[in-house]
């Protein structure tokens, strides 16, 4: 069996298409069911696309905190959280994950270095890793710094909590298929 993954946006998105063809059935989780205490889904892994925070991208944010303890036991109980670039200078931007991140916005290309061999590695396979399209960096953060510019601004954060694992990402590319297989793809769904 594989899991499904469930991609928090406003609106469906082309980044869905990508998930699928990786193996995994994606579901559109929009504000208004994320925000529903009623609402309900079991997912092996949950996106949160680039922009999230941005006004004039989308409206995720406040539904962000109002789920923000069923984000936290979905993590604890074995679910993997990808999260990507706030999209805009706002410093609470992250303030509902369970664990402090702060993120500096600033668009533009930067060299890509992963810390070790790490699993994540795979990540942004196939790309310029000289040349990577990014939004921000985290220059405060209570996780493990999984990749960085040679000059140390992070770039992508993991943070285990529990059974699960979080990443946030402030690269502005689709991850690679072959991360998205391995990210999205298992055996356990977890309630969200």
């Amino acid at each position: 069996m594989t899991g499904r993954t469930g991609l928090l946006w406003d609106t469906p998105l082309m980044f869905s298409r990508l998930i699928e063809d990786c193996g995994t059935a994606c579901e559109s989780v929009n504000p208004n069911m994320l925000a529903s205490p009623f609402w309900r889904g079991r997912f092996a892994a949950v996106i949160v696309p680039t922009g999230f925070a941005n006004p004039a991208y989308s409206n995720l944010l406040p539904a962000l905190r109002a789920a923000e303890g069923r984000i936290r036991r979905f993590v604890e109980n074995g679910g993997r959280l990808l999260v990507f670039g706030a999209g805009c200078s706002r410093e609470d931007a992250y303030d509902w994950l369970p664990f402090p991140v702060t993120y500096s916005f600033g668009y533009g290309p930067r060299a890509v270095r992963f810390a070790g061999e790490s699993t994540f590695n795979s990540l942004f396979s196939g790309y310029d890793l000289d040349a990577v399209e990014c939004d921000g960096s985290f220059p405060a953060h209570g996780g493990e710094t999984l990749a960085a510019t040679p000059g140390g601004e992070t770039l992508l954060v993991g943070k285990p909590l529990g059974d699960g694992m979080i990443l946030a990402t402030s690269i502005h590319e689709y991850p690679s298929r072959e991360f998205l297989k391995e990210f999205s793809c298992g055996d356990k769904e977890t309630l969200f």
